[in-house]
């Protein structure tokens, strides 16, 4: 079984390492990513710490952002000593600073470029290479603009590829609007599949259920789900037997709430924020006749400072 059949997409502010592991609570078998993060801040920042990650996670992925193909490289291979299963290259991201870093959607423009640097990091490590990118950029709307970026960049031996269904506009979008504004082409995904059975396609943008997921995979080799998957994650408790054909112990949202509160006051003391932990369980409730209040509970002791003592004020709220 392909193992990024379903992917929960990197996202800046969301999926850091406690919403992967609140996320691995629910299913043992989706793929997951870190946010993306930017080669500067290891190179000259020496923020190591965005690296850290719980041994539950696996399989995950850390997401890079950079476009020097040293920087990559020795990126590449810390994170391989770190552990991660698998170095994604960010050339999906619009958003004007990472612009200015000369890195992220812009590099759809310099394919060569992207194909040197993914050769610099498949050198350097023994876990796979992949990279997430766009249709296109600006008014680069044609399917040839996507399948010669593939072309240039496949040569290198990679073969998975991360598609955003969406071009990425670089002028007069905000990143937030980049998700929403520029139409979904999924025919162009599919189609670069069928041009393409050697690679391992996964398909990403405006994904937002199963049933949706369960469609696309008859066309292409993977999903990626992201604001969906956070907004409501309890949606994927059914992947592992669905789509991975498992047999897992399925665990109800009373189990998870209460490991994840059991994982928070752990971490806690070792000074994680409270705050960051707590936000992710605000779309557990997603769908129950309680959700508003458990939404509102949360925020509550997100003010208060003080899980340990509301901990069944929570509880009692969860259908």
């Amino acid at each position: 079984m392909n193992k990024h059949r379903v992917c929960v997409a990197p996202m800046m502010q969301y999926t850091d390492l406690h919403d992967r592991f609140f996320l691995r609570l629910i299913s043992k078998n989706i793929f997951l990513y870190t946010e993306m993060i930017s080669t500067g801040s290891i190179i000259f920042g020496n923020c190591l710490y965005q690296f850290d990650f719980n041994k539950e996670e696996h399989p995950v992925a850390v997401q890079l952002g950079g476009s020097n193909p040293n920087h990559l490289s020795e990126c590449s291979k810390i994170a391989e000593d770190y552990g991660y299963d698998e170095v994604n290259l960010n050339v999906g991201c619009p958003s004007e600073r990472v612009q200015k870093g000369k890195f992220g959607a812009c590099l759809m423009l310099e394919p060569n470029l992207v194909a040197e640097c993914v050769t610099k990091m498949s050198q350097a490590v023994s876990i796979p290479i992949t990279v997430k990118c766009r249709l296109g950029i600006d008014n680069n709307n044609e399917y040839e603009f996507l399948e010669n970026f593939i072309n240039i960049v496949k040569v290198t031996g990679i073969k998975t590829f991360v598609i955003h269904a969406r071009n990425g506009i670089l002028k007069g979008l905000s990143p937030r609007q980049n998700r929403n504004i520029p139409p979904l082409k999924y025919d162009y995904v599919y189609r670069l599949k069928r041009d393409n059975p050697d690679l391992n396609i996964i398909i990403n943008g405006g994904i937002k259920n199963l049933d949706e997921s369960i469609n696309h995979l008859k066309y292409v080799d993977g999903v990626m789900i992201g604001r969906a998957s956070y907004d409501n994650p309890f949606m994927l408790s059914n992947v592992d037997e669905v789509i991975y054909k498992t047999q897992t112990v399925k665990k109800d949202k009373l189990e998870i709430l209460n490991e994840y509160i059991d994982y928070i006051l752990v971490m806690e003391k070792k000074g994680y924020d409270l705050s960051r932990m707590l936000k992710h369980l605000f779309g557990l409730s997603k769908g129950d006749k309680n959700a508003k209040l458990f939404r509102k509970r949360v925020h509550e002791i997100m003010l208060a400072g003080n899980l340990k003592d509301n901990r069944n004020k929570l509880i009692e709220l969860i259908n």
